[in-house]
């Protein structure tokens, strides 16, 4: 290994070993209490050597959000590949109960996730643009599952054919994020004055929402007689 290669090297283990400080700070304080000192310390740098590397805390979380971005991503595809979706609507149900998982398992990075897609787009100071971009474009993959389930629900027969996919994707996605965020913040409420459990109120928005959008089985045998 030649001398730059060495010191690339370094460097992206040093990267590595400050957003795993930060995790550690930003998932125990929280984001908002957690300060660039502490992660410099858990890092084990100075703070001017962290500054180095990343310009600012929200810089960092970024970083933190597309961890969780493509850690969710890889576990739609394995969960693809393990139970191949026969038809549309297996196909949405396998994203949103791969993102119910994802909750479960990786409550931080899913906290994060919905923490950015509830975020003013304006109000990312200190973040640059090439991690932003990345963001997006995560993001906008997440998207495209759900666009190409509906392309295929409108195609196969199953979904209404009036629907507009890319806008109905849009309105889909909102609708999960704001189900799950009522469902993980609003969880003793649920309980308390509505006697449902969060994970009910989750299951049972699914199957509202898929009631809505797509077809009766008698819509469905008439287009096939």
């Amino acid at each position: 290994m030649g001398y730059s290669d060495r010191k690339r090297q370094e460097k992206e283990i040093r990267r590595k070993d400050i957003i795993d400080a930060a995790e550690r700070v930003f998932f125990s304080k929280g984001f908002e209490n957690a300060s660039m000192d502490e992660v410099s310390r858990e890092a084990e740098f100075s703070k001017r050597t962290v500054y180095i590397y990343f310009n600012s805390k929200e810089q960092i979380y970024f970083e933190i959000m597309i961890r969780g971005y493509r850690l969710l991503i890889e576990m739609i595809e394995n969960n693809f590949r393990a139970n191949p979706p026969q038809n549309a609507l297996d196909e949405l149900r396998s994203i949103f109960f791969t993102f119910f998982e994802f909750s479960k398992n990786y409550p931080e990075y899913f906290k994060a996730i919905m923490e950015y897609e509830t975020k003013d787009s304006a109000d990312q100071p200190g973040v640059k643009d090439e991690s932003k971009a990345e963001c997006y474009r995560l993001g906008e993959l997440i998207f495209g599952y759900l666009s190409h389930a509906l392309q295929k629900g409108v195609a196969e027969g199953t979904l209404h054919s009036g629907l507009g996919t890319e806008q109905a994707a849009l309105i889909l996605w909102a609708c999960t994020v704001g189900v799950y965020n009522t469902g993980k913040k609003k969880g003793d409420y649920l309980k308390n004055y509505h006697g449902v459990d969060s994970n009910e109120f989750i299951t049972d928005s699914f199957q509202l929402i898929m009631q809505l959008i797509g077809k009766d089985k008698g819509d469905q045998d008439e287009k096939g007689s």
